[in-house]
């Protein structure tokens, strides 16, 4: 029996999940979103896996609202961490492999090269421990897993927590004219989710179990980011870089986020570059007035 048969996808409704339900498109990928399928209740989840028998779930659903984790922990941890060993476990008693999403939060940001598959976490909040947390749980269920790590997410469907993606929020602010002020001592890489699809059904196709890295090739700072958001877009803005200091915020975030993928590499998989990956975001939501 082969690793695609049988898809099914977790948070298949979310802004990774539609990517990901597309890139699966010709495998006829199953979706299991709540309520029926809750990652707070793990008998909603061994019925409906033990009923459809996937060979394959990945699951792209989390608590990840990183403020509202350092105020509810509780329900960070019912979630990215206890979910995740359950969905695991009720994945191992029927057969299926798991793909697990989860992020660069796990590290600390205080390395200067991008951080390999093999680094050691250091979580700085409260989501980024409960995620950690989760990776580890998934990995005494048996070998048959991947970890998919990744970074700056934003996609067509939108996030659910935001209600928008950085690109937008900042198109919108320059074509109102206003002041905007972005952190310019955060390092990323900025990710299309239709390009993280892809990495996933590589690793998938590979049949190589293990944690990789997925991220959109490069790096630059959010106010870089924003900068070449405006570019792309032929629109002039007044910008500003600021010290992320300058931000009151309860969760600490990494400020060097940049992941290696050295995984995808070893499997022959490329990852278009950030720059690209925006300019097909953009023009998928018809946000380009100009030639990028």
């Amino acid at each position: 029996m082969a690793l695609l048969d049988r898809v099914a996808v977790v948070g298949s409704r979310g802004q990774l999940g539609v990517d990901v339900m597309a890139a699966f498109a010709d495998r006829a990928p199953l979706a299991l979103d709540r309520p029926a399928f809750d990652l707070e209740r793990p008998e909603s989840m061994a019925a409906l896996l033990a009923e459809h028998r996937p060979t394959l779930v990945i699951n792209t659903a989390a608590f990840h609202d990183v403020e509202r984790c350092e105020t509810e922990p509780a329900l960070a941890f019912a979630v990215n961490t206890l979910g995740a060993d359950a969905l695991a476990a009720a994945c191992r008693d029927a057969g299926a492999a798991l793909m697990h999403v989860s992020t660069d939060y796990v590290f600390d940001g205080a390395a200067r090269t991008p951080y390999p598959e093999s680094a050691p976490p250091a979580p700085l909040s409260a989501y980024a421990i409960s995620k950690a947390a989760g990776e580890r749980m998934i990995a005494r269920h048996g070998d048959a897993w991947f970890v998919v790590r990744t970074c700056g997410l934003y996609g067509v469907a939108g996030s659910r927590v935001k209600g928008t993606t950085f690109a937008e929020t900042m198109l919108r602010k320059a074509r109102a004219g206003e002041h905007i002020r972005v952190v310019s001592d955060q390092t990323v890489a900025p990710s299309h989710t239709r390009d993280v699809a892809q990495g996933m059904r590589a690793i998938a196709e590979s049949e190589r179990f293990g944690i990789y890295h997925v991220t959109n090739a490069g790096a630059c700072t959010w106010y870089e980011f924003a900068a070449e958001i405006f570019r792309q877009a032929g629109i002039a803005a007044h910008l500003s870089p600021i010290s992320s200091t300058e931000f009151t915020t309860r969760a600490r975030r990494p400020a060097y986020s940049v992941l290696a993928n050295d995984g995808l590499r070893a499997i022959g998989y490329a990852m278009p570059t950030w720059q690209q990956g925006l300019h097909d975001y953009l023009l998928a939501k018809g946000l380009l007035t100009a030639p990028a």
